[in-house]
C-alpha cells in the first residue's frame, strides 16, 4: 500500500509555538485501536530514534547496511524516491538480519525505514557529502522557501508485507549571514542531514525558521504517520 499526505493529514494532536509554526506530534495509541507493535528502526539517526522515544513508540535500531548516498533519483517524483529508499533501507535490514554476520534477528514485528529529500525550485537535495556542499545548500536555500518530504516504510519480517507513505511540510529559511553559515557548518553539524539542516537545532540557534506541517517530517520521521501507519499494519505480537 502506498499514499502520499502534503499538508491534509489528519494529526493526532497539535500546537503552535510562539513563532507561529505548526508542531503535529503522534502518540503511542489510537483511539480504539490501542497500543502499536514495537518497531525495529532501520536507522542509527539519534533524531529518529528521539522521535520515537518522545511518541512513547517502543524500538529498537540498527545501521541498515546501506549508501543511498549512492543512488541517483534520475526522473522520479520526490514522494516516490523517499518512499523507495525508506523501503530499501527496510528491506536491506530485514535482509541483512538473516547473513552471517549480519546486524542478527530482528525480534520486533514491524522494521521501519525512513528517507527525507528537500526539493528546492523543482530540485531534488538530499544530504551534503562534504562541508563546503553543506554550505552550499544554505545558501542557495536561504531567504526562500523549500519542501522537505519524508517516505517511511513498514515492513514485515516474517512475511514481507509492506505498507509505504510519505508526508510533506513546507519550510521558509530567512536571512543568515555567510559567517553563520560558515560557523554552523565548521562544528560539522550539517552530517547526515538533509539539507545540512535540522529544523529544532537551527530553531534553537535562533535561525529565522517559519514551516507550515509536521516537525517531525522536517526532522526524519513524520510520527503522526508512523503511528496511524502502524496501527493499521497491525497489533502487536
Amino acid at each position: 500500500m502506498v499514499s502520499t499526505a502534503f499538508g491534509g493529514y489528519q494529526q493526532w494532536t497539535k500546537r503552535v509555538n510562539a513563532q507561529g509554526n505548526q508542531h503535529d506530534r503522534g502518540v503511542a495509541s489510537v483511539p480504539g485501536r490501542g497500543a502499536l507493535p514495537r518497531v525495529h528502526l532501520a536507522s542509527r539517526s539519534p533524531r529518529r530514534r528521539e522521535l520515537l522515544t518522545q511518541a512513547g513508540i517502543a524500538h529498537d535500531a540498527s545501521h541498515p547496511g546501506l549508501d543511498d548516498a549512492l543512488l541517483q533519483p534520475g526522473d522520479v517524483p520526490p514522494a516516490d524516491w523517499a518512499m523507495a529508499l525508506a523501503y530499501l533501507k527496510a528491506a536491506t535490514a530485514v535482509k541483512n538480519a538473516g547473513v552471517k554476520g549480519g546486524s542478527g534477528v530482528i525480534a520486533a514485528p514491524v522494521v521501519l525505514g525512513a528517507d527525507t529529500v528537500i526539493v528546492h525550485h523543482g530540485r531534488m537535495i538530499g544530504t551534503p557529502t562534504s562541508a563546503a556542499e553543506a554550505g552550499q545548500m544554505l545558501r542557495d536555500m536561504r531567504d526562500d522557501e523549500h519542501e522537505v518530504i519524508t517516505g517511511i516504510a513498514l515492513v514485515c519480517p516474517e512475511t514481507g508485507r509492506r505498507d509505504l507513505a510519505a508526508d510533506g511540510a513546507r519550510v521558509a529559511l530567512g536571512s543568515i549571514s555567510d559567517q553563520q553559515i560558515d560557523e554552523y557548518v565548521a562544528t560539522g553539524a550539517w552530517a547526515g542531514k538533509a539539507g545540512g539542516y535540522n529544523l529544532s537545532e537551527r530553531l534553537g540557534a535562533g535561525w529565522p525558521i517559519r514551516f507550515h506541517g509536521d516537525s517531525g517530517t522536517i526532522m526524519g520521521l513524520p510520527v503522526g504517520l508512523v503511528v496511524d501507519r502502524l496501527a493499521r499494519f497491525g497489533s502487536p505480537t
